[in-house]
């Protein structure tokens, strides 16, 4: 088990900073390194490497979806860390195959290594947001610590055996309801813990953002015009 930082703060049910930096194998992303993501780089630099092997991936298992394969995919970080996949993908732009790929695998992976902070800040999206993006979304009510680890698989498994664009609507709003999570505990610990309260702020956006783009992919899949 890796070493918590000494300065970690926590809040509520779950933990506001992520995990260490002193990474082993697989190699997991630190609170951090989520914190810091902005997406892909301009579709110019794009890695034609990304496009094929996300192309390929995708037509060859929804072509024969064998059980076996989609529970390869969908433990494959599990076994291999998220640095094997953004290899691939991460350098893609928001709005392509990749680079949707690449936010779903994220996604997962940030649940996984902490559910219950997961679950908390998802539960309490569900109590302030004003949409029906927890319907969207499709967790089990209440959202706990299993439930959210559920909600990921199922989500990457929908990428692979159902309808590409609804598996990218429910982790767009997967993506609002924990952003307005982040934002609700951040306002309730502006006060007594201002650096946690940035953190999370920090974190909202960025949570904001990436539901904006698989929103903005889904669109584009259904005109078929995803790159």
């Amino acid at each position: 088990m890796q070493k918590r930082p000494a300065n970690q703060t926590t809040t509520g049910r779950g933990r506001m900073d992520g995990m260490s930096n002193e990474f082993r194998k697989p190699v997991f992303f630190d609170g951090s390194a989520f914190e810091a993501f902005q997406g892909g780089e301009d579709p110019a630099k794009i890695n034609r490497v990304a496009h094929e092997t996300a192309g390929a991936l995708l037509s060859r298992v929804r072509d024969d979806p064998q059980p076996e394969v989609i529970d390869r995919l969908l433990t494959f970080t599990d076994e291999h860390g998220i640095d094997a996949v953004a290899e691939l993908w991460s350098r893609a732009s928001a709005h392509s195959l990749p680079g949707s790929l690449w936010r779903i695998y994220l996604l997962r992976v940030l649940i996984r290594q902490d559910p219950e902070q997961a679950s908390y800040f998802f539960e309490r999206g569900t109590e302030v947001i004003r949409s029906i993006d927890p319907v969207v979304a499709g967790a089990e009510s209440p959202t706990g610590p299993r439930e959210i680890i559920e909600l990921a698989d199922q989500i990457l498994r929908g990428l692979f055996t159902g309808d590409f664009a609804i598996a990218l609507e429910r982790a767009a709003a997967f993506c609002r309801i924990m952003a307005q999570g982040c934002a609700a505990i951040a306002d309730d610990a502006e006060i007594g813990a201002p650096e946690t309260a940035s953190t999370l702020t920090t974190r909202a956006l960025r949570f904001e953002t990436i539901g904006a783009e698989l929103s903005q992919s889904a669109s584009l899949w259904r005109n078929d015009t995803l790159d």
